[in-house]
């Protein structure tokens, strides 16, 4: 059957168990969605009815008697667990090499000259808590006007800055200088803005975070659909993640609620291609955290939109659900997890029922994306879509 629109929604850390290299990255154990299936607010319905819990080593609920899609379970084959790394191998790159990262902080070499081109002094330079950044650092920044610069367990560069102090235009001038900066043996995944607002004690994150990464170092599914002829969207993060390369459109969003409520919006317009979306809430309000509760009415909330997703999909339709690592909310410290993570697909395109079993690499979604609208081109991973496409008599609107 012939597929016109495909959307391929990541809900951002959303692992369902730790990789077979989990110990290497210190997360041997970890499991997103055992620990967020305990809590009394996780009700997942539609994504049970597609096959989340009759994937491959997911015993957290019981799996559907009758699945309604095809589902399976992915293995990270790049050297991170981080968004960059993750989308970037969903669509079809994998990293052999991991990003740099800085445990200890930054050194001089870049902190000296990021500070003599933006004229600002630095704060901070140390791994840290978003929350706890701003709290720590605020009232100094305010004070002196001072950037705080700050990083993770993950290849990022990221600058907290008050609305008030250093005007957003600024603060992402100062992007871009910093990303200008951190090339080659610096080359970080992701230099992200990190606005707050508020008062001494009462500092808040704003929703006008910008992520500036790095373009991607090969051919993506994106590059082969655009140069096919074929349309490519982005909804959330996706463009900043990509760096803007082969997303033809554009939404911002505030939430996940909204990034849902836009892609409902978008289900009604008619393109031929491919909508590419990503749900971050799960990972920054809730994984990085702890907050296995907020983690688990997020998935809740989701699945009843997804409902009214699926409930509106045409018969050339064809959805597909995965994540890009793991952050285990009640695993120890509060980083991303090396975890597996879930796909599923499904559509009238689709057959019901199919096992794709483990899969070696994200890489593979890009392959059957490409496959889906008969396309090959210079992307890693192998096509499962035969395995998954239906073949009986074409339901397809013309």
């Amino acid at each position: 059957m012939k597929v016109k629109r495909a959307f391929l929604i990541v809900l951002d850390s959303y692992g369902i168990g730790h990789a077979p290299d989990a110990a290497d990255f210190g997360d041997e154990g970890s499991n997103t969605l055992a620990t967020i299936a305990k809590s009394e607010k996780y009700d997942t319905p539609n994504m049970g009815k597609i096959g989340l819990f009759n994937i491959d080593g997911v015993d957290a609920l019981d799996g559907d008697a009758e699945p309604a899609g095809a589902y399976g379970r992915l293995t990270e084959a790049s050297r991170g667990k981080d968004t960059t790394i993750g989308h970037w191998e969903i669509a079809g790159i994998i990293s052999r090499k991991p990003m740099p990262v800085y445990p200890n902080g930054f050194p001089a070499e870049v902190l000296d000259e990021f500070s003599r081109r933006t004229g600002r002094g630095i704060l901070c330079n140390m791994p840290y808590s978003g929350t706890e950044v701003i709290r720590e650092y605020g009232d100094e920044h305010v004070k002196t006007g001072k950037l705080i610069v700050y990083t993770s367990a993950d290849s990022v560069f990221q600058i907290a800055a008050h609305e008030e102090v250093v005007p957003l235009e600024e603060l992402y001038e100062d992007c871009r200088i910093a990303r200008e900066i951190l090339k080659g043996e610096h080359g970080v995944g992701r230099v992200i803005a990190r606005p707050f607002v508020g008062e001494s004690g009462n500092y808040v994150r704003t929703p006008h975070r910008h992520d500036f990464s790095l373009i991607p170092p090969k051919t993506t599914m994106m590059d082969v659909l655009v140069e096919n002829g074929f349309a490519s969207r982005g909804v959330g993060k996706i463009y900043d993640i990509f760096a803007g390369k082969s997303i033809q459109t554009t939404v911002s969003i505030e939430n996940n609620v909204d990034g849902m409520e836009k892609t409902l919006e978008i289900q009604k317009e008619d393109f031929n291609g491919l909508c590419f979306v990503n749900l971050v809430d799960f990972d920054m309000l809730y994984g990085h955290r702890n907050d296995v509760d907020g983690y688990a009415n997020a998935a809740t909330v989701f699945d009843r939109q997804l409902g009214e997703f699926m409930a509106n999909m045409r018969d050339d339709d064809v959805v597909m659900i995965t994540a890009d690592h793991g952050c285990d909310p009640g695993f120890k410290g509060t980083d991303h997890s090396r975890e597996r993570v879930p796909f599923l697909i499904y559509g009238k395109a689709v057959k019901s029922g199919v096992n794709l079993g483990t899969r070696n690499t994200f890489a593979d979604v890009a392959a059957t994306v490409l496959d889906m609208f008969g396309l090959s081109g210079d992307v890693d991973g192998e096509s499962f879509w035969k395995l998954v496409r239906q073949e009986d008599r074409c339901r397809c609107r013309n």
